[in-house]
């Protein structure tokens, strides 16, 4: 979790940076919001996962698989209201959401693997 709090603080200054000194078409202006929500979910699965975890490992790979999904739909939840609430820049905001779940999820995976590689 620690990780994803030191990722998310990097991630954070890079756009700020990119944001104030630079004229960046690809940043939309609710990228902070994005990234409280990525962050939001990413330590809720987390906590979730852990709390669910308790007692028995062999839980690990379905209540992953359901954190996944449920992270997934929360996603779409999140989207869905911005463009319902007629975002400025719908295109913009659509694609810097996809990138940054892909970004997650991928940081993600590569946290799993490298815990999972130290246990075989």
């Amino acid at each position: 979790m620690f990780r994803t709090l030191l990722f998310t603080g990097f991630l954070a200054i890079v756009f700020f940076i990119a944001e104030r000194y630079y004229a960046v078409p690809w940043l939309h202006p609710f990228w902070k919001t994005i990234l409280v929500f990525f962050v939001s979910v990413s330590v809720l699965t987390h906590r979730l996962v852990e709390t669910g975890l308790q007692g028995n490992q062999e839980r690990f790979v379905p209540l992953y698989l359901a954190a996944t999904v449920a992270r997934f739909i929360v996603g779409l939840i999140f989207v869905g209201f911005f463009l319902f609430q007629s975002v400025a820049d719908r295109r913009t905001f659509v694609l810097d959401f996809l990138v940054l779940y892909i970004i997650y999820t991928g940081f993600e995976v590569w946290g799993i693997n490298r815990k999972l590689r130290q246990n075989s």
